[in-house]
C-alpha cells in the first residue's frame, strides 16, 4: 500500500518569523533577548512487527519534525525539501534514513521503521512544498532588530578581565552562552542565545564584538565590553555559518536555504547584498560554509552542489573580476566581467569541496568532499588545482592545524570516518604520517607556545578519550579521559597557551581545564553541553593552533 503523503504544515509566515519571548534578566538587571522556544519533544515510536506501514505524515511528525521542522524547513537538521537534496539520490535516501549518516547528528532508524515506511518518508520529503520558500533582501531587512544604539555603548569594558583573553563558550544544552575570564578561569556572564547556534561564533577584528549564527538564520551581534546583544537580523531560512571580514566591516552569511550568500553591514547588521548561488547553466547550490580570508580582503565560500569555489571581494576598489577569458584587465580586454560591489571570483574544479583549510597566507586552500577519496590543493590566485592529496575518510579540514617541524610546515587533520590523524607536509603536499587513534575525530587544536596537539575521538566506544600528540615526534604521548564514558571534545587554549579547555559534550557537561604543560587537571566548571569555546585573542590573531 502506498502511504498517503499528508503532513500538516505550520503556516509559512509563522515558520519564517520566530517571535521573541519576554526578556530574561541577568544578575545585574540587564534585559536580554531570549532564544525562540524549543520544540516540544515527541514520544518515541517503534517499528511495528506486523500490519500495514504507518502513514508517512504521522511518522514525519513523530521522528523527523523535532530536528527538521514541521514545515520541513529545518531546525537543528537541514531542510527536507527537493531543492535542498543536491547530490543525494532518491534511491539512496531510504538507506540513509535506516542507517543514519556517520559523523553527523542523523541517527539510524532501522529499529523504528520498516523499509516501506522509510520509503514513504522519502516520497514525502521529495514532494515539493506548495510554494517555494523565499527570503529576499526586503524580508531580511524587515526582520532587523536594532536593540542597542551604537552611540549608547561604553568606550571601555565594564569588567576588569583582559578583553583579549575572554572565552565565548556556546552551551547548546539549553541554548545559552557563557563569557569566561581566561586568566581567572571564572564565568563572567551567561545569557540566552538563539536556538541551535551553528558554525562557531566569529569576532570583530578588534575582538570587541562577537557574532552568532543560528540554524534558522538569525544573526546576533553581542558586545563583549558591556555584555549585551546589540542587534539581530534573520538572514536566511536555514543557515550554515557566518564570517566577519578582516577589516571588520562586513558579515557574510552562508545559507542552505535559500541558496545564497548574504552580505551584512557589521555595524548594525543591515543587509547590503544577497548573492544567489548558481552555475552557468542556472543550477543552484547550497553553501556549505563561508570563511574570511583577511590577507586577500575577501570571503571564500564552499559550495555543496556545484564543483566551484567562490571568492567574494570586499575591498572598496578590487581588481576587476573576469569569470571568463581575459587578455589584459588593465585594458578591459576580457569576457564575463563582474560589476558592482562584492564581485564573485569563481574557480571551477573537477570535484566538490565540502570543507576547507587555508594555508597561513591564504593563497592556497586545501579541500575535500565528504564522500571523496582524496583532497585538492587549490591556488586562489591562479584559480586552479595545484596538487592532489592522499586524504580519504572524511577529513575534517576546517578543524585542521599547522605547526613548524624541522623547518617544514605541517598540517594535521582528524578524520570523521576513520581512526587516524593525517599529517601533511605543506611544501610537498605529501602525507608524511598517519597517526592511529582510538576512533574517528572531530577537532584538532594546539597553540604556538605548546609542544602538543590535542585531538578528540568524539564517537565510538572511546568517545571519552582525548589524545595528546607531540608535535615533533608525531607520537601520542598521553591519552586523557576527562570523564569516563562521556564524550570529550573540542579543545581551546587561552591566549598564552597556558591552559587547555576540554568540553564534556553532554547535556549535564562541563569544561575541564588542564595545565597545557603538565597535562594535569586544574579546574572543572559545570556547563550545559559546551559544544565549543572560542578565545578572542587566538581567533583574531589567526593562531595556527585553532580554526579560523
Amino acid at each position: 500500500m502506498t502511504a498517503r503523503l499528508s503532513l500538516t504544515l505550520i503556516p509559512l509566515a509563522m515558520a519564517l518569523f520566530t517571535p521573541l519571548l519576554p526578556a530574561e534578566t541577568n544578575p545585574a538587571g540587564t534585559a536580554m533577548p531570549l532564544a525562540p522556544a524549543a520544540m516540544v519533544p515527541v514520544p518515541p515510536t517503534s517499528a511495528p512487527t506486523t500490519g500495514e506501514p504507518r502513514e508517512a505524515g504521522a511518522l514525519y511528525a513523530q521522528i523527523c519534525a523535532e530536528c527538521h521542522g514541521a514545515d520541513r524547513l529545518g531546525i537543528t537538521g537541514p531542510p527536507l525539501i527537493p531543492e535542498n537534496f543536491g547530490r543525494l539520490k532518491r534511491e539512496e535516501a531510504a538507506k540513509l534514513i535506516l542507517e543514519g549518516r556517520p559523523a553527523t547528528q542523523m541517527p539510524p532508524f532501522a529499529d523504528r521503521l520498516s523499509l516501506a515506511e522509510a520509503q514513504a518518508l522519502v516520497d514525502l520529503v521529495f514532494t515539493p512544498l506548495p510554494a517555494s520558500p523565499e527570503w529576499g533582501l526586503e524580508r531580511i531587512r524587515q526582520s532587523h532588530l536594532p536593540l542597542v544604539p551604537l552611540e549608547k555603548l561604553p568606550d571601555r569594558p565594564l569588567h576588569n578581565a583582559d578583553p583579549l583573553n575572554l572565552f565565548v563558550v556556546v552551551e547548546t544544552g539549553d541554548h545559552h552562552a557563557t563569557i569566561l575570564d581566561g586568566d581567572r578561569l571564572e564565568p563572567l556572564h551567561r545569557f540566552a542565545t538563539r536556538r541551535a547556534l551553528h558554525g562557531g561564533p566569529k569576532f570583530s577584528n578588534d575582538g570587541r564584538f562577537v557574532y552568532f549564527a543560528s540554524r534558522d538564520g538569525w544573526i546576533s551581534k553581542f558586545d563583549l565590553h558591556s555584555f549585551q546583544t546589540v542587534a539581530e537580523i534573520r538572514a536566511g531560512i536555514n543557515t550554515r555559518n557566518l564570517a566577519v571580514s578582516g577589516d571588520g566591516r562586513y558579515v557574510a552569511v552562508a545559507n542552505y536555504l535559500p541558496h545564497d550568500l548574504v552580505i551584512l553591514d557589521a555595524r548594525d547588521l543591515l543587509p547590503l547584498k544577497v548573492i544567489p548561488v548558481q552555475d552557468d547553466e542556472g543550477k543552484t547550490s547550497r553553501v556549505s560554509a563561508v570563511y574570511a580570508a583577511p590577507p586577500r580582503h575577501s570571503f571564500v565560500a564552499a559550495l555543496k552542489d556545484i564543483p566551484e569555489v567562490w571568492e567574494i571581494l570586499v575591498a572598496d576598489d578590487p581588481l576587476p573580476v573576469y569569470n571568463g577569458p581575459m587578455h589584459d584587465y588593465r585594458m578591459g580586454e576580457g569576457t564575463a566581467l563582474v560589476k558592482g560591489p562584492f564581485p564573485v571570483r569563481r574557480t571551477k574544479l573537477d570535484g566538490f569541496l565540502d570543507d576547507f583549510f587555508f594555508t597561513q597566507n591564504y593563497q592556497t586552500l586545501i579541500g575535500a568532499a565528504r564522500d571523496g577519496s582524496h583532497g585538492q590543493a587549490v591556488n586562489l590566485d591562479v584559480r586552479q588545482r595545484i596538487a592532489t592529496l592522499d586524504l580519504d575518510g572524511m577529513p575534517h579540514l576546517s578543524s585542521g592545524i599547522t605547526w613548524e617541524r624541522d623547518g617544514r610546515t605541517l598540517l594535521a587533520t582528524p578524520h570523521l570516518s576513520k581512526p587516524e590523524v593525517s599529517v601533511i607536509d605543506l611544501g610537498t603536499w605529501e602525507t608524511i604520517k598517519r597517526i592511529p587513534t582510538l576512533g574517528p575525530g572531530f577537532f584538532a587544536r594546539s597553540h604556538e607556545n605548546s609542544p602538543y596537539a590535542w585531538v578528540d575521538v568524539f564517537s565510538g566506544p572511546h568517545k571519552d578519550a582525548m589524545h595528546v600528540i607531540d608535535k615533533q615526534s608525531l607520537e601520542i604521548v598521553a591519552t586523557l579521559r576527562p570523564e569516563p564514558g562521556k564524550t570529550a571534545a573540542h579543545v581551546e587554549f587561552d591566549r598564552y597557551g597556558k591552559y587547555a579547555l576540554v568540553s564534556i559534550w553532554e547535556d549535564e557537561g562541563a569544561l575541564v581545564i588542564y595545565d597545557a604543560r603538565t597535562l594535569q587537571e586544574v579546574k572543572r566548571l559545570p556547563m550545559r553541553k559546551p559544544s565549543g569555546k572560542y578565545n578572542v585573542y587566538n581567533k583574531i590573531t589567526r593562531s595556527e593552533g585553532t580554526s579560523h
